[in-house]
């Protein structure tokens, strides 16, 4: 079976994940590996107001992971977030195996540069995450695609 990486964008409950911020989205990430699945990048995206309440809940946290997985193993990931409380939405989209290792690698230098500047400010990151994964800004994603697109 082919192996396919995976953007998945999740909606989580917003006081679930503020009780613990790693378990919420480490829920999924272990739903990932029970799957087979390999977790590349796991990040906070945002916390904001829903347009319509989804499930009665008016603020969702958005979490954004990349993953590579067997494509038929998508389902039944699909079902364990279905069944997940803390999950009130979720979309996955598969990537273009063409940018996918330029995405995953771009992340992997974007994680590296955010450590040396939290090191130098003696902070650390706020975004919990788990496993392998590493910490990739919007921004920085938004600007690999747009050059990838040029070339």
């Amino acid at each position: 079976m082919p192996v396919n990486t995976y953007e998945g964008l999740f909606i989580f409950d917003s006081n679930r994940y503020s009780r613990d911020p790693a378990g919420v989205p480490g829920q999924v990430a272990e739903a990932v590996g029970r799957q087979g699945g390999e977790l590349l990048v796991s990040r906070l995206w945002e916390e904001r107001r829903l347009a319509y309440p989804i499930k009665g809940h008016r603020k969702g946290t958005y979490w954004l992971m990349y993953f590579r997985m067997e494509s038929h193993k998508l389902a039944e990931l699909d079902r364990d977030c279905r069944i997940n409380d803390a999950v009130l939405r979720h979309l996955f989209l598969k990537i273009d195996p063409r940018i996918a290792d330029a995405v995953v690698q771009h992340a992997l230098a974007g994680h590296e540069a955010r450590s040396r500047r939290a090191e130098g400010a003696g902070g650390k990151s706020s975004a919990a995450h788990a496993g392998p994964a590493v910490e990739l800004g919007v921004d920085d994603l938004e600007e690999e695609t747009a050059d990838l697109a040029e070339d």
